[in-house]
């Protein structure tokens, strides 16, 4: 394995996303910023604080200052441990490149729901415009040595961007949504270009082997003049003269900071607030972002037959359903809030009784104490999204369930299905009766059960944190080795086990 230390003396690291890790905040007295939120900033920000480096990313503020903006950041980047540089885009570019053709287009589509998509022809122009200035941004900031890293779905085509402006540097990207199968994917008018830019990045990694096997397959089918051959776990894809290798790395949390934080005094109060409140009860957490990939209706709707079908359940549970607002502004984010708060609405009236109230629906921001304390809470974690790439909060649940007291229920199209199978119990979150029944199997869990479940989880999440995915995606840049992962054996359904609390 290649001594990353010693490769961090010879060359820097350049991470490139759509927006950077802080957010920039206008005020009477100014800009300021306050650290970003989110599964990348959470992943990579301690990884090249502790590395050293650059960070590129759109500034968060359409047509900002750009004097004053990079004025913040120069001040931010000393306390950030590396230095941040923002990508300025318009207000135009904003709306018709990130609300359009990122989560118009690729969003819905890359989680197999097209009929979500708007492909406007304007969108793509957008698209590629605002590309190529994050290649121009990278270009100026690029020393010949240094490893370029850029993700998601935001900038696949900045890596052919940078080979027309004659950069050579090793150009690695992460994909951290789902990529999807070749039927859904040939729907998207510019499956050609996307794919053929892609192919200009030297390493391509997935989060789970459907991924990458999904985008093989839309290689094979859509671009037949490349040649593609299995190699130590890649696939390599020969191209023009090219080697690009695709690989799976499931992105992880810093398990260790998660765990710390979970035991100190603040989390430790809330936790006992939230269980005071609720006294006499198994509490069942759902926490997501207003999205419509994250199946949360379903969810209600399982919750509601499970009450139905188990009267025993009825003031012995609570479902605390968090949604971090988003997007809002949209109609079809909005039309899902609506539909949520009537479903929540609906189902407290049906079953509210004197003392218990059945859903405890909370629309905002969480705090870091509070998040924490109830992942710590919690007897049972509810993550059942319709389609996701990972899925972290499912691992950030693990690392503070300190008790090993937890039951962790987890959608089978979640990315994370992948690392826990095993000791999660699996759910098809489109099945209402069997989300329903695997409520149930949680709740009547032994605690020996339990117990023996949740500790090899938190093993697994322990063992496969945020630092060895970051150094087996740069080993496998660097070395060409593909680092060891091997609990990411594909997972599917089994057809001969309709009980979703089954450990596969």
């Amino acid at each position: 394995m290649v001594d990353m230390t010693q490769q961090q003396h010879s060359s820097r690291l350049i991470i490139v996303s759509n927006r950077l890790p802080v957010v920039i905040e206008r005020s009477d007295d100014g800009m300021s910023t306050r650290p970003g939120s989110g599964g990348l900033v959470t992943a990579l920000a301690p990884v090249l604080r502790d590395r050293g480096g650059i960070w590129i990313g759109w500034s968060g503020l359409p047509d900002a200052d750009r004097d004053a903006v990079d004025q913040v950041l120069k001040e931010s980047s000393v306390f950030a441990g590396y230095e941040l540089r923002a990508v300025s885009l318009t207000a135009r570019e904003l709306e018709e490149y990130y609300h359009g053709f990122a989560n118009e287009i690729l969003w819905p589509l890359f989680h197999d729901l097209q009929s979500h998509c708007h492909f406007d022809p304007s969108y793509w122009a957008a698209y590629r415009g605002v590309n190529r200035k994050f290649a121009e941004h990278i270009h100026a900031a690029a020393a010949p040595d240094d490893f370029i890293w850029i993700h998601d779905y935001h900038l696949l085509t900045a890596a052919t961007e940078l080979r027309e402006m004659g950069v050579r540097n090793r150009l690695g990207f992460f994909l951290h949504i789902p990529f999807p199968p070749p039927d859904i994917f040939i729907k998207l008018p510019w499956r050609f270009q996307i794919l053929s830019a892609m192919l200009a990045f030297d390493l391509i990694g997935f989060q789970t082997m459907r991924d990458k096997r999904n985008f093989v397959q839309c290689v094979r089918m859509l671009l037949s003049e490349t040649r593609v051959h299995s190699q130590g776990g890649f696939h390599i894809l020969n191209s023009a003269g090219r080697e690009v290798r695709a690989g799976a790395f499931p992105i992880s949390i810093d398990f260790a900071e998660f765990e710390q934080r979970a035991r100190n005094r603040e989390v430790a109060e809330s936790a006992w607030y939230i269980h005071e409140a609720l006294p006499d009860r198994q509490i069942v957490l759902g926490i997501d972002r207003l999205d419509y990939t994250k199946g949360i209706p379903y969810r209600l709707e399982a919750f509601r037959s499970a009450l139905s079908r188990h009267p025993e359940m009825h003031e012995k549970i609570t479902l605390v359903q968090v949604v971090v607002p988003s997007r809002v502004d949209i109609p079809k984010y909005n039309d899902l809030k609506i539909e949520i708060e009537r479903l929540v609405g609906d189902i407290n009236g049906e079953f509210t009784r004197s003392g218990w109230v059945p859903i405890h629906y909370i629309f905002r921001h969480l705090t870091r104490g509070e998040l924490l304390g109830y992942y710590r809470t919690a007897e049972i974690a509810l993550i059942t999204p319709i389609k996701d790439g990972m899925n972290l909060v499912a691992k950030e649940y693990i690392a503070c369930n300190l008790e090993a007291n937890g039951v962790l229920i987890l959608s089978e199209f979640a990315g994370a299905v992948a690392q826990l199978h095993r000791d999660a119990l699996l759910v098809n979150p489109y099945d209402i009766e069997g989300m329903s029944d695997a409520l149930h199997t949680a709740f009547t869990m032994t605690h020996e059960e339990r117990r023996r479940r949740m500790l090899r989880l938190r093993a697994t999440v322990r063992r496969y944190d945020i630092y060895r995915w970051v150094e087996g995606f740069l080993d496998a840049a660097v070395s060409r080795h593909l680092y060891d992962f091997p609990v990411i054996s594909e997972y599917i359904p089994p057809a001969d086990s309709p009980d979703p609390g089954v450990s596969i």
